[in-house]
């Protein structure tokens, strides 16, 4: 099984009630669940209990660090059904506790008026090394945290613009453009394609805001967590093909950091923008 079939499968979950759902996790050495996972289930839990109006909003808060071998339940409300919006609040529990409480708002399609922020000007992704190239020129310790990261299969292919910035420890500018799509083509389904943008924006995102320390958030010294999420969908698009993420972050203290996104098409087209705040705490400090 590919890694993005088991990204599928993560994102199939099993219906206990019509407003209940569980999901599962992949059996990693993290010892806890991705935070782009769970914002992913819970959209899917949400998206089931919704139908004619596609998801446009979403905003999350993690309470806890979710435990890989124990299921997730999710548990959706029905806040509001009205003629153009839905909305619904989905709570995600394991033993008893919510480790993630989430909002997301549906809208049917409707023209409007319409503007956006101009995609960067940055290199093509082809141009660009990919993963294996990136690890033969910046990382030659195969024990080191950041050579464990990036050679670990994964579902989603990125592909850094300044990729230097991920391997050496140089202070830089609080921004960086990020190429990204799922690793191999996926089935048609405009709510999967949604899920699986979802779980990518988590990835990251935020590095924005260590990278002007020269800092990552695989690093042994930093305590990484995202403490909350916000997601939003503006145009359509196909997560198996290259979008970029551009990102920057205009604050970090108090051993929180926040980092910015929007996110274009190949085309140009911004098709999603993205705020998150997280837990960057040095360790030792």
């Amino acid at each position: 099984m590919t890694p993005v079939q088991s990204l599928i499968g993560l994102l199939d979950l099993e219906a206990m009630t019509p407003d209940r759902f569980r999901g599962h996790s992949p059996r990693l050495i993290t010892k806890r669940v991705f935070g782009g996972q769970v914002i992913a289930q819970a959209l899917v839990a949400a998206q089931r209990t919704v139908e004619g109006r596609f998801v446009h909003s979403l905003h999350g808060y993690f309470m806890l660090g979710g435990q890989p071998e124990i299921p997730i339940d999710y548990v959706v409300e029905r806040i509001r059904e009205g003629r153009s919006f839905a909305t619904r609040r989905v709570s995600a529990m394991q033993n008893g506790a919510a480790i993630f409480t989430m909002a997301a708002s549906f809208h049917i399609d409707e023209p409007g008026l319409h503007h956006a922020m101009p995609m960067p000007k940055v290199p093509e992704p082809e141009s660009l090394p990919d993963t294996a190239e990136m690890i033969e020129k910046y990382l030659s310790d195969p024990d080191h945290p950041r050579h464990r990261f990036w050679a670990r299969p994964r579902a989603i292919e990125l592909r850094p613009c300044h990729p230097e910035s991920y391997f050496r420890r140089t202070p830089s500018a609080p921004a960086q453009h990020v190429w990204f799509r799922a690793a191999s083509p996926l089935p048609e389904g405009r709510n999967l394609h949604a899920a699986i943008l979802a779980y990518a924006t988590d990835m990251t995102l935020l590095d924005s805001a260590l990278v002007a320390h020269g800092k990552s958030v695989v690093d042994e010294d930093i305590q990484p967590a995202s403490l909350d999420h916000a997601l939003w969908f503006h145009e359509s698009f196909r997560a198996d093909e290259w979008m970029l993420y551009a990102q920057d972050s205009p604050w970090t203290g108090h051993a929180r950091g926040l980092g910015r996104g929007l996110i274009y098409a190949r085309d140009g087209r911004l098709i999603a923008s993205t705020v998150q705040e997280g837990l960057v705490r040095q360790i030792g400090r």
